[in-house]
């Protein structure tokens, strides 16, 4: 009933504005207030902002006067009984010229007044089922983006955890060649050290021997196992099955461990009961 006389019982489509526009000051209490003020944003009466010469502002403060029952918009001949009606009306179609009138404005019947009401509770039913709608499938929306970038994640982890592995298995294939490069090394100065102490030991001069080159004996070649199936059993009893190069180091099946068991996470050790040492 506020939005419709506030309107100037414009009909639906005006009050349903009003109501849209100051819904946040009904549901905070300032329904009570009086129509022919405006509220400012903390709720107190706030000047009016309608274009009236002074003289017409003088004039719609006293529209109890005999000769002056409503207020007129020249732009549009429409008649108001309030100031906040002739605000509004400003604000929404910015017509700017007002004056008092004699002519009476016709309040609505109780059968107008019923209908429109109830016009009005559905176009705001309507309104509402609208926002719902809106935001359900903004919630939607966003759940979709949440899965979408979880799954991104978890793809980023586990190409990273791939390419740490590979990583890994590079570098002990480097660190296994540094140490059989040093083993080599250490081998070829201690055999010549037994031969400088040879030769010394025989009364020869060290400078007219020459250092014979070592023959190498070709072994007759072995058989290569390229590759080691290995079971797994973890501390909860499943298993995990892999294969694993020949040459790759026990750290390497540890990593693979540590990447896909499904047990708890904590520290663990390997043994295996075969062969027995």
């Amino acid at each position: 009933e506020q939005a419709l006389n506030v309107t100037g019982n414009q009909g639906v489509e005006p009050a349903m504005e009003w109501l849209l526009a100051h819904g946040d000051s009904l549901e905070g209490g300032n329904i009570g207030q009086p129509l022919g003020q405006k509220l400012d944003e903390e709720g107190t009466p706030a000047p009016s902002t309608s274009n009236l010469s002074a003289e017409d502002a003088a004039g719609t403060s006293g529209l109890n006067d005999e000769d002056a029952k409503s207020i007129k918009c020249e732009d549009c001949n429409k008649l108001f009984r309030t100031q906040l009606e002739v605000e509004y009306h400003a604000a929404k179609t910015g017509h700017a010229n007002f004056s008092q009138s004699t002519e009476e404005k016709k309040p609505l019947t109780e059968e107008e007044k019923k209908a429109q009401l109830q016009l009005l509770e559905e176009k705001i039913k309507q309104k509402k089922k609208e926002k719902e709608a809106l935001e359900k499938a903004e919630e939607l929306e966003r759940e979709k983006n949440r899965i979408k970038s979880g799954k991104e994640i978890v793809a980023i982890r586990k190409k990273f955890q791939e390419e740490e592995f590979k990583k890994a298995i590079e570098e002990r294939k480097r660190e296994k060649e540094e140490d059989r490069l040093a083993r080599q090394k250490i081998k070829e100065q201690i055999e010549a050290d037994k031969l400088a102490r040879k030769v010394k030991a025989g009364g020869g001069s060290a400078e007219t021997v020459t250092t014979p080159t070592p023959t190498v004996v070709k072994p007759p070649p072995p058989k290569e196992y390229n590759e080691a199936r290995l079971q797994i059993r973890l501390t909860n009893g499943t298993t995990l099955t892999q294969s694993f190069g020949a040459k790759e180091q026990l750290s390497a099946v540890r990593l693979y461990i540590e990447m896909n068991r499904t047990d708890d996470n904590g520290p663990f050790t390997l043994m295996t009961s075969f062969p027995k040492k």
